[in-house]
């Protein structure tokens, strides 16, 4: 039997003996047949039929001549998982991702409205029509790093204004000129048409020459 197919329905067998134990599926319960079984988990109903082999033979489950699957003991499912040494199965591990990418939204929601709010209130961004805020990178190899924002003299430079840092997944606002800029922060400016162009080339520029 391929390697591959024997980890997929032991992956479900485990993944569904952890969400009997977890209550998901209580005792004396029914689950859906292995058709719907089939489509939760994206496999064939063969695979679904031999996870479910798996824990019937582990009498965690019966499965009738109508092929009615009732679970019998969470007792024997979480002695199954705990003998297997469990790791999360791909369903599980999807769930997280899916979470996962809803606070990423929600994050990206709240930074947008803080965004908006600073340019409605800033009198110094009133006249920027529009403002398009413009988000840059700063490279591993970029000689602002490890520099503050007023040595960088950033300003004088760009002609852009910082109203904004991330890094990672904390975002500063109005990132005072004593920050020091690391590598991979992504810095959040506006300014006029030119700003982008103008700012990017000094920021990922390696060196810095000067004419004095």
């Amino acid at each position: 039997m391929p390697e591959m197919e024997m980890a997929g329905y032991k992956s479900i067998a485990l993944d569904i003996a952890q969400r009997i134990v977890s209550g998901e599926f209580p005792v004396k319960s029914k689950i859906s047949g292995r058709s719907l079984l089939a489509g939760q988990y994206h496999v064939s109903p063969e695979t679904i039929r031999k996870a479910i082999g798996l824990l019937k033979d582990e009498d965690i489950v019966s499965v009738s001549q109508g092929k009615e699957i009732i679970i019998i003991s969470d007792q024997k499912a979480y002695e199954y998982i705990t003998r297997n040494n469990y790791l999360k199965s791909v369903y599980s591990l999807k769930q997280d991702l899916e979470l996962l990418l809803e606070e990423k939204k929600e994050m990206d929601r709240k930074f947008d409205m803080l965004l908006t709010e600073i340019i409605e209130v800033s009198d110094r961004f009133q006249n920027l029509k529009p403002y398009n805020p413009i988000e840059i990178k700063v490279n591993d190899d970029s000689h602002v790093v490890g520099k503050t924002i007023a040595n960088l003299q950033f300003w004088q430079n760009t002609g852009a204004t910082i109203i904004a840092l991330r890094r990672g997944t904390n975002v500063s606002i109005s990132p005072g000129p004593h920050v020091i800029l690391r590598e991979n922060d992504i810095l959040v400016v506006v300014g006029d048409d030119k700003t982008y162009q103008r700012t990017a080339q000094f920021i990922n520029q390696t060196e810095v020459y000067s004419d004095q």
